[in-house]
C-alpha cells in the first residue's frame, strides 16, 4: 500500500510472517545425518551396505570428507543388470565404487535456505542433496521429506 510520500507500508499479516520465517529456514537447522562411504570402497561393498542397512543411496567421500559423488541402489541395479552375462560377480569386489560416479553430487551449503535447496532438487530431478560446512565436508543431506517434514508448518 503506497502512503502520500511514495513509501510502502509493511504489512504485519500473518501470511506474510510466515512466508518470511519459511525462506530463514536453513539446510543446516534440518538436515539428516548423511549416509556416506569411502570412495575407495568396491562396488561390492556399496551393494552390501545399501542392501543391509536398506538404504535407497549413499554418499561417497574422500580422505578429507569432500563428498565425490551419491550413488542411489537404482543405479547400481542397472548397472548389475547390464552384466547379466558374466554370473561371476567377482568384478563387484575389483571395481572401485568411484566409478559409478558420473559427475559430482549437488551440495548446498549449511547456511543455504531450505526453499532454495527444495527448488534445486526439483530442478535438477534429484532426491537427495548433500549439505557441507564452509570447507566443502560433508556434514548433512537434506531430501524431499525433510523439506515436506519442515515447509508445510509455513504454509498452513
Amino acid at each position: 500500500m503506497s502512503g502520500i510520500f511514495g513509501r510502502t507500508a509493511k504489512s504485519n499479516k500473518p501470511g506474510v510472517v510466515k512466508q518470511n520465517a519459511a525462506r530463514k529456514v536453513t539446510c543446516g537447522q534440518v538436515m539428516q545425518r548423511p549416509r556416506v562411504l569411502s570412495s575407495t570402497v568396491t562396488m561390492d561393498r556399496v551393494l552390501t551396505t545399501l542392501t543391509s542397512r536398506d538404504w535407497d543411496h549413499l554418499f561417497l567421500v574422500d580422505d578429507l570428507g569432500i563428498p565425490v559423488g551419491r550413488i542411489h541402489a537404482v543405479d547400481m541395479l542397472k548397472l548389475i543388470q547390464r552384466k547379466r552375462v558374466n554370473r561371476d560377480l567377482a568384478w563387484m569386489q575389483a571395481v572401485e565404487a568411484s566409478q559409478l560416479i558420473s559427475q559430482p553430487p549437488m551440495q548446498v551449503s549449511s547456511r543455504t535456505p531450505l526453499l532454495k535447496a527444495a527448488a534445486l532438487m526439483i530442478t535438477h530431478d534429484i532426491n537427495q542433496m548433500a549439505v557441507v560446512d564452509h570447507e566443502g565436508v560433508l556434514i548433512g543431506m537434506i531430501s524431499h521429506a525433510i523439506v515436506a517434514r519442515h515447509l508445510p508448518k509455513f504454509i498452513l
